[in-house]
């Protein structure tokens, strides 16, 4: 069979790979980079930059244990030469992977349901798969292009005085996280009453706690008005307000790339993204799919790669899927909060662990943090976790692999756990439920 995909991000060549193994004949096209935003500008160098992040603020943690370092020196050339080259490094792995894929690069456009130009010439498929991707999004207010987006924010030779980030949902607090360890002065304004509104409030409070800590300052429940070169007007309540900095950034979200001539091949859009069947990721048109952030279901790279496994007809469990915010201390969740239960009238009993009870956490010094274990009152079905502390972003794969398979905190209680390991804190939470 004869397949087309267009766009090379997580979703796009990791499928293209699965159909080539799966001796399809693929043809992929991409107008930009292979391995899209996730590993150009996105996942992969943010966390190159969050690495250095962590290790600038080792000599103040370093001097807990006897071991003096001297004062923190940030070359910030170095570290962009050195994320450029991690990007470099995986990206040509990415070209090896798509040996048997024939790559083409431009921008593509529908002239039929399963029809596609690219600079000039036409390509048909027996199937076509979307996979185009997300954009910055950014605020309708006056000034707003005086606002960088997270694109901008990845662009920037030298480390900003001061940086004033619009919006703590994840990319807003990871940026935040980073640039207040290489040493500039953040503030984060944020719409809501609370960062990270996709959390249980107890457990943002406590990240936006830590990072309030560490020199970032919050501005929250704050509606911002209009952008000047370098100052941030909002409002909150009755008051009126600004923040300046020499750098602003917008970190609202993002929105789906929707490739053109959609109209023309019978492709349905709603809300600004593509319609989909989420158990095959099938369109409107007949023999056209599309999956990652394009379709709005899940804007996250392993989703992404989960539903290009849907796509190849492989099997996986789509509505399990964790959510990592790379931020110091790291955040974590998978399935619902305890707010989400509680609208959907389902009884649950709560578990919340704090780090400074573990032995592992207590040695490393790192016991500034949560667990929140969430399980059905009469099944003891787990229905969601959250975790905020060191290593949350390891932690949460266990809880997910427990949901996906139906296992019960029961599962997890029972299972030993070694020691001394974060890993016990889990096995702490179940325990208690």
């Amino acid at each position: 069979m004869k397949y087309i995909i267009i766009g090379a991000g997580p979703g796009g060549y990791e499928l293209a790979a699965m159909l080539a193994r799966q001796s399809h004949e693929v043809t992929l096209i991409e107008r930009d980079s292979l391995g899209g935003t996730c590993l150009n500008r996105g996942c992969i160098p943010t966390k190159v930059m969050a690495h250095a992040a962590a290790l600038a603020r080792t000599p103040a943690h370093a001097s807990d244990y006897g071991i003096e370092i001297s004062a923190t020196a940030v070359d910030f050339s170095k570290l962009c030469a050195r994320r450029d080259e991690v990007v470099a490094t995986l990206r040509s792995g990415v070209e090896m992977l798509l040996s048997a894929v024939d790559i083409v690069h431009g921008e593509a456009r529908f002239v039929a349901a399963k029809t596609v130009e690219v600079n000039g010439e036409r390509y048909t498929a027996d199937r076509v798969v979307i996979a185009t991707g997300s954009t910055s999004a950014s605020l309708p207010v006056p000034g707003a292009e005086f606002a960088i987006s997270s694109d901008g924010l990845l662009s920037l030779d030298t480390v900003p005085a001061s940086l004033a980030i619009i919006c703590g949902g994840v990319i807003g607090m990871e940026f935040a996280s980073i640039f207040a360890a290489l040493g500039s002065k953040v503030t984060v304004i944020e719409y809501f009453k609370e960062v990270l509104p996709q959390f249980d409030k107890d457990i943002a409070k406590r990240v936006r706690q830590a990072m309030a800590s560490a020199g970032v300052t919050f501005v929250t429940g704050a509606s911002v008005t209009a952008i000047e070169p370098g100052i941030v007007h909002y409002q909150s309540g009755n008051k009126e307000g600004a923040v300046e900095a020499s750098v602003v950034a917008m970190a609202v979200g993002r929105r789906p790339n929707l490739p053109e001539g959609l109209d023309v091949a019978g492709v349905a859009v709603e809300r600004g993204a593509i319609v989909v069947d989420k158990a095959t990721m099938r369109t409107s048109a007949h023999g056209v799919y599309a999956i990652g952030d394009v379709n709005g279901l899940c804007m996250l790279a392993h989703a992404a790669s989960a539903q290009a496994r849907i796509v190849a007809s492989e099997e996986v469990v789509a509505d399990v899927v964790p959510s990592v915010v790379f931020t110091h201390p790291e955040a974590a969740m998978v399935g619902l909060t305890e707010q989400q239960c509680k609208e959907a009238g389902r009884g649950v009993r709560t578990a919340k662990v704090p780090f400074r009870g573990n032995g592992k956490a207590v040695t490393i010094g790192a016991t500034d943090g949560l667990v929140k274990l969430i399980a059905d009152a009469e099944t003891r079905e787990i229905l969601g976790c959250q975790i905020v502390g060191p290593h949350a972003a390891d932690l949460i794969e266990e809880i997910a692999i427990a949901m996906a398979n139906g296992l019960t905190v029961n599962a997890i209680a029972r299972t030993i756990h070694p020691h001394p390991t974060l890993c016990e804190i889990l096995a702490a939470a179940a325990d208690m439920l």
